[in-house]
């Protein structure tokens, strides 16, 4: 007689095995589409209705999924969204892809895991395995989720089902590295959850790596992220120790980079954006607390890097009294507001930290963004400007905050009467053009 963990490998290596993705988000819809590529019947469950009909339709509101990937897969009854969490009771397999925020106070927010785990729990069944995604502390899998889905549903993890964690890697706008072919973590709460939960992965992905438990992949994902993190806060503290010095610091940082050993370029930037690097290293710092210790390397990045949108704002000031203008009135335009070039992500990008300071201080404030072309933040709404060069030519100040490719440059240096250029977009131009100030 089959035990439920080789029944559920042999649904797995055939592909009968119907699979849920709870959250369409960044993560949760990608990693679908790659299951329903695999020849797996996926569902999509998401509260938002918005984003389950346009699922339905064919169509994608991830950038990074292609809208005609998506119709192909609908129309072949691969792929599948819904808003019924019931639809968990014909599941084998569920992934878990829900956002985990912080709150205000810098403590987790939890809430949309524990939502998803209630949700989850009200359909549990014998021959299940469940993988959480969503980044967050040191175990929380076991601490959270087992209890609800194994004990209190009467289920006994590594027999009956199977729970896992295997943190997300998506860097959106990237085409080199996709949900497809980056590596994988994956840590089991059993032997038997990582060996079932990994044969799942490994159908529809191209490499799984399986590690001892659950803690280690939720803390392999909290050191990708913070050391990338504390190497950017870092850099940041170099460009402010440069501005003290009157050294340019995209030279040295180039010149540093000529050395093909122990070093690794990071760059300054006016603050720290997206899902990932400002949010995940807190959760660990959280944690640590509880235990009585503190992680200084990530506090003391913390605060470099939440600084930098406040330099930004010294750095116009400046520029501004030297053209003999006060930033009070005077008309700012800020060049992208995603959080990095090339994408339409908003998620905790410094522009909005910027614009905000800035209009703080009296400034008249407006910003263009062929990918973004409305802001909603703090109660208030912005629009993008549809004609940058006369946007550009009647601001006083012109602050790059993300370096999209698509801008012309020269044209928007030609044009603006003060650039200010916290990405080094402009490059070897700051030496030479008196209207530009770098960071």
């Amino acid at each position: 007689m089959q035990t439920m963990k080789e029944n559920l490998i042999l649904k797995f290596s055939n592909h009968s095995a119907n699979i849920a993705v709870l959250g369409l988000g960044y993560v949760g819809l990608p990693l679908a589409v790659v299951f329903a590529e695999a020849g797996f019947n996926v569902m999509g469950i998401d509260p938002d209705q918005r984003k389950v009909d346009t699922v339905m339709r064919g169509e994608s509101h991830i950038q990074d999924v292609p809208a005609n990937q998506v119709k192909r897969l609908v129309t072949q009854g691969k792929l599948s969204a819904t808003t019924n969490f019931a639809e968990l009771q014909n599941a084998d397999a569920v992934s878990i892809c829900v956002p985990t925020p912080l709150r205000k106070t810098g403590d987790p927010d939890l809430s949309y895991i524990l939502n998803a785990t209630a949700e989850l729990a009200k359909y549990m069944h014998p021959g299940m395995v469940v993988v959480l995604e969503s980044t967050t502390y040191p175990g929380t899998t076991r601490e959270i989720l087992l209890p609800q889905l194994g004990e209190e549903t009467g289920l006994k993890v590594g027999e009956n089902f199977f729970l896992a964690f295997s943190p997300e890697r998506v860097d959106p706008g990237r085409k080199d590295w996709t949900t497809l072919n980056t590596p994988k973590v994956m840590g089991g709460i059993t032997r038997a959850c990582g060996e079932t939960a990994t044969t799942w992965y490994k159908q529809a992905l191209q490499t799984v790596v399986t590690v001892s438990s659950a803690e280690v992949a939720e803390m392999a994902k909290l050191l990708e992220n913070t050391f990338r993190m504390i190497n950017i806060g870092m850099v940041n503290e170099m460009a402010l120790m440069c501005d003290r010095l009157g050294v340019d610091v995209w030279e040295v940082i180039d010149a540093a980079a000529t050395k093909p050993f122990g070093f690794m370029k990071f760059t300054p930037g006016p603050g720290l954006g997206g899902h990932c690097i400002p949010i995940d290293p807190l959760y660990l710092s959280w944690k640590l607390r509880a235990l009585n210790y503190t992680a200084r390397f990530i506090e003391l990045a913390s605060e470099i890097n939440t600084g930098m949108p406040r330099y930004v704002v010294s750095k116009v000031q400046d520029a501004l009294n030297e053209a003999g203008k006060p930033l009070k009135g005077s008309q700012i335009l800020i060049l992208g507001v995603a959080y990095k070039p090339d994408i339409d992500d908003l998620r905790e990008s410094p522009a909005l930290d910027v614009m905000g300071l800035m209009e703080k201080k009296g400034a008249k404030v407006s910003y263009h963004d062929p990918y973004i072309p409305h802001v909603a933040h703090d109660g208030a709404e912005r629009h993008s400007v549809t004609e940058l060069i006369p946007a550009v030519s009647q601001a006083d100040c012109v602050v790059i905050i993300t370096n999209h490719s698509s801008f012309d440059y020269a044209e928007i240096v030609e044009a603006a009467k003060l650039v200010v250029d916290t990405r080094n977009a402009l490059g070897v131009d700051r030496h030479t053009n008196p209207k530009i100030v770098s960071l």
